[in-house]
């Protein structure tokens, strides 16, 4: 897999100034803070952007995206000492960089490991869970006197790591709001998919092929049940009666669900996402993680929590913007989009009373 962070890094365009670093070792995780040095002593409330990296990477690929967003947002407010300050905290996910075990486990199928879809979905929820852990832990290094208090945790997630930060959104209440670039939401249509593109033979030698992956050793049963609790299209779509289906691969329209459905899963959808921010960002030309494979499930989703959808209540804002050029990488566009939307989250007043859900979709 290419660096999907390579076109960001690599644009003409000039880069902020460097941000500061601390690198501080929490719960055996070389944990990197960025951003400790610029914040004014005014600022009583802080808000953390959890920065997550791709498959293959390590954490300092994410330190221009860091440079960047810190830098918007204290420009923004460079008048205005008081304002909440911002830090940015990377650490190495699971079996990379510092914490690497088996080179093999970060494979693919085509690569030679057999466990793929079972390695790449425990190490990013395991990343995700990392967080909730740090979370627990960074401000007593960072302010051990209680010179500032978090009060704002955000997210922000490339490849792997925008797999992982659709589980923080979803499973950590401090989390408010995430960007996942290049992720996607429904883990199982997209392993499907990627065993019938690498001809595996419970794909290739069934009838009609495909008929057997799900349940698999590539997909086994009782990994089919973990993913259905932590994934997004899992864990909602399992409450809704989607009809029959003879392809492993989600077909659709999918339908919305029923009241009783609706009785099901409105608390889930409160509990998990109620008032919470997210911009999903992708690469029109992404053949490695395809936005049609995660794209039934995202209308699904964005009927379900528009301003006239059923959960329109539950106030969550939804952005779904497609870079139709971009493959599977981050571009100075997509960027761009990521440090506005996050500067423009840390500006939003916290008051959700009576608000609306919003969707917004673009192409750029």
């Amino acid at each position: 897999m290419t660096d999907p962070l390579k076109s960001f890094d690599d644009s003409d365009r000039p880069m902020p100034a460097a941000i500061s670093q601390k690198v501080y070792a929490i719960a055996g995780i070389s944990t990197t803070v960025f951003g400790l040095d610029e914040l004014r002593k005014e600022a009583s409330e802080v808000a953390c952007l959890w920065l997550l990296h791709p498959r293959l990477a390590t954490q300092e690929r994410m330190t221009n995206i860091a440079n960047s967003a810190i830098t918007d947002w204290n420009t923004r407010n460079q008048d205005t000492p008081s304002a909440k300050g911002l830090i940015a905290v990377s650490f190495d996910q699971r079996n990379h960089g510092t914490r690497m075990v088996d080179p093999l486990a970060n494979e693919t199928w085509r690569k030679g490991n057999h466990r793929h879809a079972q390695d790449m979905f425990s190490i990013f929820q395991g990343t995700a869970k990392d967080t909730s852990l740090l979370m627990d832990y960074l401000p007593s290094y960072t302010f051990p006197h209680g010179e500032h208090n978090i009060t704002e945790n955000l997210v922000l997630g490339v490849s792997l790591g925008g797999h992982a930060a659709w589980s923080c959104l979803l499973h950590e209440p401090r989390v408010s709001a995430g960007v996942v670039i290049i992720g996607c939401p429904d883990y199982i249509n997209l392993m499907a998919d990627r065993a019938r593109l690498s001809k595996l033979p419970s794909w290739t030698k069934s009838d009609p092929p495909g008929a057997e992956v799900l349940g698999s050793e590539a997909l086994p049963t009782s990994f089919l049940e973990t993913v259905s609790r932590y994934d997004p299209a899992g864990m909602m779509l399992k409450h809704v009666d989607c009809g029959p289906s003879t392809s492993p691969l989600r077909e659709g329209p999918l339908p919305q669900p029923s009241e009783s459905e609706q009785q099901i899963l409105r608390p889930l959808l409160t509990r998990a996402l109620g008032g919470k921010r997210i911009l999903n960002l992708s690469g029109g030309k992404d053949k490695l993680v395809p936005y049609h494979r995660g794209e039934l499930f995202l209308n699904w989703f964005k009927q379900t929590v528009s301003s006239d959808g059923w959960f329109g209540d539950g106030a969550v804002s939804f952005e779904d913007i497609i870079d139709q050029n971009a493959g599977h990488e981050v571009t100075p566009n997509m960027a761009d989009e990521a440090v506005r939307f996050i500067s423009e989250t840390l500006a939003a007043s916290p008051d959700k009373a009576g608000r609306r859900g919003s969707v917004r979709e673009s192409k750029i």
